[in-house]
């Protein structure tokens, strides 16, 4: 079983969310505040956390803060759709995702699964299909069998979302691909909502693979369409 920590402050909101998931077969561990999120975080046994930005004592973007220091859990962040800043600043932070309010029970726990498949460990397996499983473009290399990624022989550590981004612009190099072409790379129901979500994830993979990532190298911008991996030369 399952155990996702719930950390949202509206006791109704919390208790519906608890009642669902348990009924899912989820086990639910509910909080009310910052301060008991990290405190219940750090007892263990929990295997995803399900974080509102709103709460009192210390906000969401704080506790991710406070996590990503010590784990790399995968982390749900709930947000009103008001709270864009916020948001982006926890994708910023290592959040694996976010949903907005008002949401539906269903959206909520396809998100949940989504995010649960895609931080569970990788059979190390080759990969099934035609490409082989190391990638390389210029000095980026990209193992898909082993999960990692280096640049000029220094390896990155990605999340599992930027990983996928990164994995299937690299397959396809000189592909141009739209926000919800990328969006589908990990989530089985892409919203177009959730549109922005993707240019904060290419932010932050460009910083961690480009040299300036204000005039990036591999991961290029084409205005008005998306995103493509240049080609090798």
């Amino acid at each position: 079983m399952k155990t996702i920590l719930v950390a949202e402050d509206e006791r109704g909101i919390n208790e519906m969310i608890c009642d669902y998931l348990e009924a899912l077969g989820f086990g639910v561990l509910p909080v009310y505040d910052g301060i008991d999120a990290l405190k219940a975080w750090r007892k263990g046994g929990v295997d995803l956390i399900l974080l509102d930005i709103m709460m009192p004592r210390l906000d969401g973007t704080e506790v991710l803060r406070e996590i990503r220091k010590e784990s790399d859990i995968p982390v749900l962040m709930v947000t009103a759709k008001t709270e864009e800043g916020d948001t982006v600043l926890g994708l910023e932070l290592g959040a694996d995702d976010y949903i907005a309010k008002p949401f539906s029970m269903k959206e909520l726990a396809a998100r949940i699964r989504t995010v649960m498949r895609r931080a569970a460990p990788r059979e190390r397996l080759a990969p099934a299909d035609e490409l082989p499983s190391v990638l390389s473009i210029g000095d980026l290399t990209l193992d898909r069998e082993k999960h990692s990624v280096s640049i000029r022989r220094r390896r990155v550590e990605l999340t599992a979302a930027q990983f996928d981004i990164l994995e299937r612009m690299v397959s396809s190099p000189g592909r141009v691909f739209s926000r919800m072409d990328l969006l589908q790379t990990f989530q089985e129901d892409p919203y177009e909502g959730y549109e922005r979500s993707i240019d904060v994830h290419i932010k932050n993979i460009r910083k961690l693979i480009e040299t300036d990532p204000a005039h990036p190298e591999y991961i290029q911008t084409v205005w008005g369409v998306g995103y493509k991996m240049r080609e090798s030369e």
